[in-house]
């Protein structure tokens, strides 16, 4: 359990956040909305961006479900044509397939910001198909997963705190959670209120990363989740697929 932000004087002004995280809303995850926000509030979080891939409609379903102490923050992992965003404080969908350029901006209309999860994981990284380098968006995102939980071996997270810190970004960490098991096991402690934009841009000045992941064997659910979902006619949303569904 993370300490209590109400501990001290001190701590009643700093907030508790994981800005990566998935429900069973995603096509690899099969932890309910309602599981997920009770894990968050019992392991201490204040603050938990619910970012389900091209999709918000379990983000939405987390912030009614969410006890009185934690603030869930409306995201979606948007699969762009140039490589993997994520965007919060949503409330329409972005569909999947623009270009990143073009995605920013969608989310930019809604008053959002953008982070660029996993840059350089060898599997999921930025460009890793299209070939798109991430130096192209970098004076266009508000953040970069410095540490990504889930990134497996090679050095992956290292080039990305390096890529955040020559590009002058806050380089934060997430859980990127797709089980109960892992949500909020990498965080960020941040002063002020970081449940608005303007409040998260704040309060990631003041960054403090406590990176941790959970263990390798909580991977090996993904593939089985992956099946379930597909056989409950949940797959990977493809462009036709995502832009027409109801916000």
């Amino acid at each position: 359990m993370l300490p209590s932000p109400e501990g001290s004087a001190e701590g009643a002004n700093r907030a508790f956040i994981d800005l990566h995280c998935h429900t069973s809303a995603s096509f690899d995850s099969t932890a309910s909305p309602g599981a997920v926000v009770r894990a968050a509030a019992a392991r201490g979080l204040t603050h938990l961006a619910v970012t389900d891939h091209d999709r918000i409609d379990g983000a939405l379903r987390a912030r009614d479900a969410a006890p009185h102490e934690l603030t869930v923050i409306i995201g979606e992992e948007i699969k762009t044509a140039d490589g993997d965003l994520v965007a919060v404080f949503i409330e329409k969908l972005v569909p999947p397939g623009l270009s990143a350029i073009e995605t920013i901006a969608a989310v930019r209309e809604q008053g959002g910001l953008v982070g660029v999860p996993h840059p350089f994981d060898r599997l999921r990284g930025y460009g890793r198909k299209s070939g798109a380098d991430p130096t192209e968006i970098a004076g266009l995102v508000d953040w970069v997963e410095a540490y990504n939980a889930r990134v497996v071996g090679g050095s992956a997270n290292e080039q990305a705190a390096v890529f955040a810190r020559d590009h002058k970004l806050p380089g934060l960490c997430a859980s990127d959670s797709h089980t109960v098991m892992e949500v909020g096991v990498s965080y960020n402690v941040v002063p002020g209120d970081p449940g608005t934009p303007a409040g998260l841009l704040a309060a990631l000045a003041g960054l403090d990363i406590h990176p941790h992941r959970a263990t390798y064997y909580v991977r090996a659910w993904t593939p089985v989740a992956k099946l379930i979902q597909s056989m409950r006619g949940n797959g990977r949303r493809r462009p036709s697929a995502s832009a027409g569904e109801p916000t």
